[in-house]
């Protein structure tokens, strides 16, 4: 009989294989899909190539020029030409620098076949594809972590490979090395290696600026750990050690609280100091611009460094944020800026996701009421559930999925929130299949996910075409729900439904210039 270790390999191995064969089918979709439909004119950043087309970039544009769509063209703009623009560090730079880095030394046998861009656009399609793969493999793992449940973990990953957010987590965006970072960081975290973790979390914050936000699971899990270690103290010990102790605890806590939201803003903080030296303390008035991007410049009202411009008024604040001023004035984020009629078709698009997160926060908070109360760190609020989504575990991550839920509808465009929950928190991954296991009666079956049984209906149905296909299918529970779409529930095929229909239609959408989240 497999032991818990060997389980754990061959789901691994399932998980790896569907997210391989989902971002193969993603490539493929976007290529045949930008290829049929004819692009959106849309008013978009689109700076001029400046390099000549060589023999294989026409090739790779019509394979992978739909992962250059929107926002992806600034990350591949600034690989490509560094920061030029004012705009451009609206953009964090790990993801453009590990593409220039791919481009230069992986790909670097190509340089006289394809353009740097073309290199790029390969290095999207490579490098976002890897990423995504061991972000899954990173989520099952912190998934059996926190949840205990193998089933529920399994199941979660799997929708996971059919996320809403596909389009974003193929294309040239961070999101997938985000995810990726965020995921690892927090299984490492769930392990006690708190160092790694922060490590981590600090290159998620050079990938994305919501990075700063895991933080929270760095402070709330060392504080836990640090009361949970005084509380065996309390019996048998006089008051003044016991509050001795409660003082260190604190002591060590607060010293390495600050060491570990410095280590995890630092990315953030050089950005922006590199961000003010280049605006405000401009060394050059061209930077060897080429003449197309000044044009562009000129044209469209975009600041280039300048020494003989007048200074930036941003660079008078107190707190200099470059990243703050862009928001403001490039892209109009701001508290309820959003909450106009001309955006009700955003809202709608945001909807499914915004449930997902509301569920998740309120099945939780009314399954635990006393131990959330309590934050869950208080003896008098801890409840008995240690398997499945109620489990204390998870309070963290519900409240770090709440928060971003919020600051996203009221401080941001609501469209991108389904990329923002969908590349940050478990949680939307957790509660669909908490929701599919406790309302698909196919799921009950136990056989699906015992993997003696599995193999024992291989060996028997082999020889039948039919039977094979039936094991195939009961493989993978996800496939097998599709298989069966009929006989599913109304919960499953809501659940599935949202997910496969934003999976397609991101990539039919977003590869041609159409407005999607």
């Amino acid at each position: 009989m497999p032991t818990s270790h060997h389980r754990t390999d061959r789901d691994v191995w399932t998980v790896a294989r569907f997210a391989t064969l989902t971002r193969l089918l993603s490539l493929f979709l976007q290529a045949v899909l930008n290829a049929v439909v004819p692009d959106h004119k849309a008013d978009a950043f689109n700076p001029p190539r400046t390099e000549a087309p060589l023999l294989l970039d026409p090739t790779i544009e019509t394979l992978f020029g739909g992962l250059s769509r929107w926002d992806a063209e600034h990350f591949l703009f600034i690989a490509e030409r560094g920061y030029l623009y004012e705009h451009n560090f609206a953009f964090f730079p790990l993801f453009p620098v590990l593409l220039r880095i791919f481009a230069d030394i992986v790909l670097w046998g190509l340089s006289g076949l394809l353009s740097m861009h073309g290199r790029l656009l390969v290095a999207v399609a490579i490098g976002n594809s890897v990423l995504f793969v061991l972000s899954a493999v990173a989520l099952y793992k912190l998934s059996r972590l926190v949840l205990q449940d193998r089933k529920l973990a399994l199941i979660a990953v799997l929708t996971y490979c059919f996320t809403p957010a596909n389009v974003f987590m193929v294309a040239g965006y961070s999101e997938t090395l985000f995810a990726c970072l965020t995921f690892e960081g927090l299984c490492l975290l769930e392990k006690g290696f708190t160092f790694g973790s922060c490590l981590l979390f600090g290159f998620a914050t050079g990938a994305r600026a919501n990075g700063l936000v895991n933080g929270g699971f760095l402070l709330y899990l060392t504080l836990q750990r640090r009361l949970a270690h005084t509380r065996p103290l309390r019996k048998g010990a006089i008051e003044s050690s016991r509050w001795g102790h409660y003082a260190l605890a604190l002591t060590r806590f607060l010293l390495t609280g600050v060491f570990y939201s410095a280590a995890i803003a630092l990315p953030f903080c050089l950005f922006q100091f590199y961000g003010y030296q280049t605006f405000c303390h401009p060394t050059s008035t061209d930077r060897q611009v080429p003449p197309l991007l000044l044009n562009l410049a000129q044209e469209k009202g975009y600041r280039v460094p300048d020494a003989l411009s007048p200074t930036p008024i941003w660079c008078q604040w107190r707190v200099p944020l470059l990243y703050s001023y862009i928001q403001d004035v490039y892209w109009d984020v701001g508290f309820l800026r959003y909450f106009n009629l001309k955006q009700i078709p955003n809202f709608i698009l945001a909807v499914p996701i915004a449930t997902l997160g509301l569920v998740a926060s309120y099945t939780y908070i009314m399954a635990a009421p006393l131990f959330c109360m309590y934050l869950g760190l208080g003896d008098k609020g801890k409840h008995t559930k240690t398997r499945g989504f109620y489990n204390q575990r998870v309070f963290v991550y519900v409240v770090h999925s709440s928060v971003l839920l919020l600051f996203g509808v009221f401080c941001m465009h609501v469209q991108v929130l389904t990329r923002f929950l969908a590349s940050s928190s478990p949680v939307i991954f957790w509660i669909g299949s908490h929701l599919l296991c406790q309302y698909e009666p196919l799921l009950q079956d136990e056989n699906l996910f015992n993997p003696d049984q599995r193999q024992q209906q291989k060996d028997h149905f082999k020889s039948t075409d039919k039977s094979a296909k039936d094991w195939m299918c009961r493989n993978n529970p996800i496939i097998y729900l599709l298989m069966h779409w009929r006989s599913c529930s109304f919960y499953t095929r809501c659940i599935l439904g949202y997910f496969i229909s934003y999976w397609f239609l991101g990539l039919a959408l977003h590869c041609n210039f159409f407005p999607w989240t």
